[in-house]
């Protein structure tokens, strides 16, 4: 393998059953996306549904994430070809696809990964991920072995069709999303509901027991460790907005409680 060669460390970890973690990236900025790459996780995900960032955005956080090593993954805006075509094109190296909900959507998700014949994704020798032209060759039979495809679970519907997606050729792994899910299931905002959490034990139970490996969002340590113990491989262990709001709330309020607050009472 040369340098240049078109090579996904995370894919072959995740065959051999080892298990990995990451972040979110919701902030669409480098200096974000190069901070958390020099931190050390596996593999970063810029997130392209519920952030701010649009293509412009994502190319420097890709370029900022290149500096470090770490793998980029990205999150889709939909389940649609062009947006999916653009975001492998700029270098993403595997794609978290959001809202899937059946057999043919988790297929056409992995057919928009794939180069004809296996696929539909148009080909273009002078992208970012083909190294403006340098790379062609090596990329283009590369990429459909290389790229990770992953689906999100975030309904009852892809509960009920979860088989059908499982047995869908080159898709590599199922996301359990813990808040669609359990807003989907009538309970806005409370992953740890008695219903959606018997909800997760079922997914855990028919995906690790199939082919794909099984991913989620888990932001605590405690949560982190109670997955990977249950055979969890993929997992979102925090968030750079959430992680920074959370840091500067609990540095004001700390001043707060102990210097007072803005009428200057202790």
């Amino acid at each position: 393998m040369t340098t240049h060669d078109f090579y996904n460390p995370i894919k072959a970890r995740l065959k051999n059953g080892q298990k990995t973690a990451g972040a979110f990236l919701q902030i669409p900025h480098s200096i974000p996306a190069e901070i958390f790459g020099q931190a050390g996780f596996d593999w970063l995900i810029v997130d392209m549904e519920h952030a701010a960032g649009d293509y412009g955005n994502l190319l420097v956080q890709l370029q900022a994430i290149s500096a470090s090593g770490t793998v980029p993954f990205v999150r889709p805006p939909w389940n649609d070809d062009v947006a999916i075509k653009k975001i492998l094109d700029l270098g993403a190296k595997g794609v978290l696809v959001p809202y899937v909900n059946s057999g043919a959507e988790a297929a056409s998700a992995v057919a928009a990964c794939r180069y004809p014949p296996a696929g539909v994704r148009g080909v273009a020798g002078s992208t970012r991920a083909a190294r403006y032209g340098k790379n062609i060759r090596n990329y283009l039979e590369s990429a459909n072995r290389e790229i990770i495809v992953i689906v999100a679970i975030e309904t009852r519907q892809a509960m009920d069709n979860l088989d059908d997606i499982l047995a869908v050729d080159d898709l590599d792994g199922v996301f359990i999303g813990p808040m669609d899910l359990a807003t989907n299931l009538g309970h806005p905002g409370n992953p740890n509901h008695a219903e959606v959490k018997a909800a997760f034990a079922e997914i855990e139970k028919k995906v690790l027991a199939s082919d794909k490996f099984l991913g989620t969002l888990t932001t605590t340590w405690e949560r982190t460790e109670e997955c990977f113990a249950k055979g969890y491989q993929w997992l979102i262990v925090m968030q750079d907005g959430s992680a920074l709001v959370a840091a500067a709330g609990a540095m004001a309020d700390r001043i707060r409680a102990t210097y007072g607050g803005d009428d200057g009472k202790p």
